[in-house]
C-alpha cells in the first residue's frame, strides 16, 4: 500500500475515533448530570419557568391589545419556539465553539494544536451541554401554539414535518454565526461583546416578526447576520402560505452556504493564529 493510500485511511480512522468519542463524551455527560437527578430536574424546570415567563409577559400584552403587525400571539409563539430549539440544538452540540473566548485568554487551544485531528473536530466534543429547561420550554409553547393553529384551521399537520426541517437548518445557521463569530478572537481575543450583537440581540430581535423593524434592520437580519433564516422566513409560508414551497431548497442552500463560509473562515483564522506562549 503506497503512502497516499496510507493517508486517506488513518483520516478515516481518526475520524471514527472521534465520533467513538464524542458518543462516548455524551453518554458520560449524560451520566455525570444523573448522578445529581434531584438538582437537574429542578435546574431544568427552574430554567424553563424563567425563559417560559418572558414569552407569557409578551403572550399577556398581545392578548390585551391584539396582534401585532398582523402577527397573531400564535404565530409569534411559533417563532419564539423554533428560534429556541435552533439555538438549543446548535448549543448543545457546539457550546465549546461559544466559549472560544476562554481557550484563547488561557491558551487552552495550543493543547488542542498538538492533537492528530484538526482543531475545531478536537474542540467540539468537550464538553457536551444538556439543556432541559430550554427543551420543555419550546416543547410547551410550541404545542400550545400549534393547538391554536391547528384548531383554527390556519395549518395542517404537515406543519410539523416542515418546522422541523426549519429547526434544523436554523441550527446549522446559528451554528455558523457562532464560529464566524468565535473565529474574530483569533484577532480580537475577547469577543463577548461581539457575541452579544451578533447572537444574543440577533436571536433576541429574531423571536418577533421582522416587519417590526426598519427595512435595513430586518435586511441586516436576513443577510449579514442571517437569523432570520432560522424562523422568520420558514413562517411565511408554514403558517401564512406565503412565498412558495422553494423557501425549503433555500433554507437548505443557505444553511449549506453559512456553514461554508464560516469554515472557511474559520480555517483563515487559524492560519493567523499567534500562540500566547503560556
Amino acid at each position: 500500500m503506497t503512502q497516499s493510500t496510507q493517508m486517506p485511511n488513518r483520516t478515516n480512522r481518526a475520524i471514527r475515533r472521534y465520533i467513538k468519542l464524542y458518543l462516548l463524551l455524551i453518554r458520560t455527560s449524560i451520566r455525570s448530570r444523573m448522578q445529581y437527578r434531584f438538582n437537574f430536574a429542578l435546574g431544568s424546570i427552574l430554567a424553563a419557568l424563567i425563559q417560559l415567563s418572558e414569552f407569557l409577559m409578551v403572550a399577556i400584552v398581545l392578548a390585551k391589545f391584539g396582534a401585532v403587525q398582523g402577527w397573531s400571539v400564535y404565530e409569534i409563539g411559533y417563532l419564539f419556539a423554533v428560534m429556541t430549539f435552533s439555538k438549543t440544538l446548535y448549543r448543545t452540540f457546539g457550546d465549546e465553539v461559544h466559549h472560544l473566548e476562554s481557550y484563547l485568554v488561557e491558551g487552552e487551544l495550543d493543547q488542542l494544536l498538538t492533537k492528530p485531528l484538526p482543531v475545531l473536530l478536537s474542540l467540539m466534543p468537550r464538553s457536551f451541554r444538556l439543556m432541559l429547561g430550554e427543551v420543555i420550554q419550546g416543547t410547551a409553547i410550541m404545542i400550545w401554539a400549534f393547538g391554536g393553529m391547528l384548531g383554527s384551521g390556519q395549518i395542517t399537520w404537515w406543519a410539523i414535518p416542515q418546522t422541523v426541517f426549519a429547526i434544523l437548518t436554523g441550527a446549522v445557521v446559528l451554528f455558523a454565526i457562532g464560529l464566524a463569530t468565535a473565529t474574530c478572537g483569533f484577532w480580537t481575543t475577547r469577543i463577548s461583546m461581539l457575541q452579544n450583537m451578533t447572537e444574543d440581540a440577533a436571536q433576541t430581535a429574531a423571536r418577533y416578526p421582522l416587519t417590526l423593524y426598519p427595512n435595513w434592520m430586518g435586511g441586516l437580519l436576513l443577510t449579514a447576520i442571517p437569523v432570520g433564516l432560522v424562523n422568520y422566513l420558514p413562517a411565511l409560508y408554514i403558517l401564512r402560505g406565503e412565498l412558495g414551497i422553494w423557501v425549503f431548497p433555500l433554507l437548505a442552500a443557505a444553511a449549506c452556504l453559512a456553514l461554508l463560509l464560516a469554515l472557511r473562515f474559520w480555517t483563515f483564522g487559524m492560519s493567523k493564529y499567534q500562540s500566547t506562549g503560556s
